[in-house]
């Protein structure tokens, strides 16, 4: 599993954006240094491309799929590359569905592992490009990725699956758009995220979290999750269990979207009202005080959310470790 390491390198921003545009290497007008850079830049492109021709030719895919996952930082434009180009987005996608049968039974070898996530980090970077990601998204795409958030198997080899996976959808939520919103609700993307949150690994949980709040900051999701009891119980009920579950094995990446996304849910008057009685003890008694200790935002983002719950104000005696978090 060494080679997959570029394919997942999800955090902080858990959605691989394209890197910014490098400075133009000398500067102003036709110098030494302009002449140096663009035969550099244009042996990239032409690698990049040769590699992206090398896609569709099942002998040469697999070397493909592993240097343009590593060097996808470095080959400007790479995404609107591979979707333009003849034949490769279907490429991708047959290497995808190739591995469906593997799946139930669980029988992922980790080779096989290896370059599927290759194939979905290249997929990453086509969701993340403005200029690719709403026609990802009017290809359904991301419909083809729902298989594998769907396994329950914690071996190595499907965990890297679920969370390059999650990568990609990460990829589309990161930038505020309703329209993406919008498509995701049409999808089961919430319960399988939900699933992740209450069995992968700290990082996938910490992913799909950040892929349900991005999706409750939208005002599209936010009423969808609060327009029934039944949608709202099912969010509000993996929170809590992963709350409880972090008071023993404490995530402060983690904590911060489980916060964040109870705030958000406290914007809902319904939703407010709701968690009067059923947001966690743990989230009001001070259990998380030296967990958020430096990180002042999470601990404002609290701050906020209990005083949205209790109407803004405690009402009687503090409770035991909120004066900590009112003294910020």
């Amino acid at each position: 599993m060494a080679n997959l390491q570029p394919s997942i390198a999800i955090p902080p921003s858990y959605a691989g954006a394209s890197p910014p545009s490098p400075s133009p290497i000398g500067g102003g007008g036709g110098g030494v240094g302009a002449g140096v850079g663009q035969p550099s830049k244009d042996r990239k492109m032409a690698s990049a491309e040769q590699l992206v021709l090398d896609l569709c030719d099942p002998e040469l895919r697999e070397n493909a799929l592993l240097e343009l996952s590593k060097k996808r930082d470095i080959f400007q434009d790479l995404a609107p590359l591979l979707w333009h180009s003849f034949g490769t987005v279907g490429a991708l996608l047959q290497e995808i569905v190739s591995i469906y049968p593997a799946l139930s039974p669980p029988t992922l070898s980790p080779v096989a592992s290896n370059r599927i996530c290759n194939a979905l980090a290249l997929l990453q970077c086509v969701a993340s490009h403005p200029e690719t990601r709403i026609l990802f998204l009017n290809a359904h795409i991301p419909l083809y990725l729902y298989p594998f958030l769907n396994t329950t198997s914690k071996t190595r080899p499907f965990e890297y699956l679920r969370l390059t996976s999650l990568g990609v959808i990460g990829a589309l939520v990161k930038v505020d758009d309703t329209e993406v919103i919008s498509f995701l609700l049409q999808t089961e993307i919430i319960p399988l995220c939900l699933r992740t949150m209450e069995m992968g690994s700290e990082l996938s949980k910490t992913v799909a979290t950040f892929i349900v709040q991005k999706i409750l900051l939208d005002d599209v999701g936010l009423r969808y999750i609060c327009a029934t009891a039944e949608r709202f119980f099912a969010v509000g009920s993996v929170l809590a269990n992963m709350v409880v579950s972090l008071a023993e094995q404490p995530s402060t990446r983690l904590l911060k979207h489980i916060i964040r996304c109870y705030l958000r849910l406290s914007d809902n008057p319904r939703a407010c009202a709701a968690l009067q009685s059923c947001l966690p003890d743990m989230l009001k008694d001070g259990t998380f005080n030296n967990c958020l200790r430096d990180d002042p935002t999470t601990r404002r983002w609290l701050q906020q959310l209990l005083l949205n719950v209790t109407g803004g104000s405690m009402g009687g005696a503090p409770q035991p470790g909120l004066d900590h978090m009112m003294g910020i």
